[in-house]
């Protein structure tokens, strides 16, 4: 049974539940991200595939009054939730509706673009970088996070046993797009689209997540919902949580919280300062 705004048993669907459920997931990563990108009083950032804005609204902390911020993202209900949760503290965050691939901004507009954990979902990978490099000004710089192998992450690995279970097909694949894409990938893609300097290295945090009782099962509901219901109904939301748990037992702490390890790719490159010529190497 819903309230009207997406919650079903307490759990909140859609893009407001998946802002909530990854904030604790999400939030230690975005720090390094903006790290890597150098962010200064005054810089003009894109936040690409910005999901519900976590790093658009980080970035705006840092470049404060006189710098801009955009974010864009495909999924229009993801743009709504960013809309409604920016704060108004610092420049106002523009956040637009578009594709990767087709982003609908002037060349050399971005001193730095940013994308946290979107880059797997791009419709074309090679054609998202290319627009990425577009946008960005000479000398300008580009970072993204993409997870490592969901085999090393025993949360993820669980919620895909999980999902295996209980979730149906549907479920399943879109859970493994997360995964699809490694460092290499995106350093060969970012090298083809015109950046330079590029590099990745892997970033780790034990991050201690709500009790697990209520978490596991509003974390589900809140990706995977819909589709865990059509597969089995209810009774499959549930025990989908149950499995999560049970497989975690060995994590949790006193108070039912558990602190796991998440391990993310940092992938980095520079936009050259003046435009490659055919022939260069």
């Amino acid at each position: 049974m819903t309230d009207g705004s997406g919650a079903r048993n307490g759990a909140i669907e859609g893009p407001e539940g998946y802002d909530t459920c990854s904030t604790p997931i999400m939030a230690p990563f975005v720090g390094e991200l903006l790290d890597a990108v150098d962010l200064r009083p005054g810089a003009t950032v894109l936040d690409l595939a910005c999901g519900t804005g976590f790093a658009a609204r980080a970035a705006a902390a840092l470049v404060g009054p006189t710098g801009r911020v955009h974010g864009a993202d495909s999924d229009a209900g993801m743009i709504r939730v960013a809309r409604d949760l920016h704060p108004q503290l610092y420049p106002d965050i523009e956040f637009t509706v578009a594709s990767a691939d087709h982003l609908p901004y002037d060349t050399a507009t971005f001193d730095a673009v940013v994308c946290q954990q979107g880059a797997q979902f791009f419709p074309r990978l090679d054609a998202g970088l290319a627009e990425a490099a577009r946008v960005t000004r000479p000398e300008g710089r580009f970072a993204a996070t993409v997870w490592a192998p969901v085999d090393r992450q025993p949360y993820f690995l669980a919620q895909q046993r999980a999902l295996h279970e209980y979730g149906g097909p549907d479920a399943l694949r879109h859970f493994v797009r997360a995964f699809v894409v490694t460092a290499e990938q995106l350093t060969t893609g970012l090298r083809a689209a015109g950046f330079t300097g590029t590099a990745h290295r892997e970033i780790t945090f034990g991050i201690t997540l709500p009790p697990l009782d209520g978490y596991a099962r509003a974390h589900l509901t809140a990706l995977w919902g819909g589709l865990i219901r059509q597969a089995g109904g209810e009774d499959a939301l549930n025990r989908a949580a149950a499995l999560v748990r049970e497989q975690l037992a060995g994590h949790l702490a006193d108070d039912g919280t558990a602190t796991l390890p998440f391990t993310a790719l940092l992938v980095t490159a520079t936009r050259p300062g003046t435009p490659r010529v055919r022939g260069d190497l």
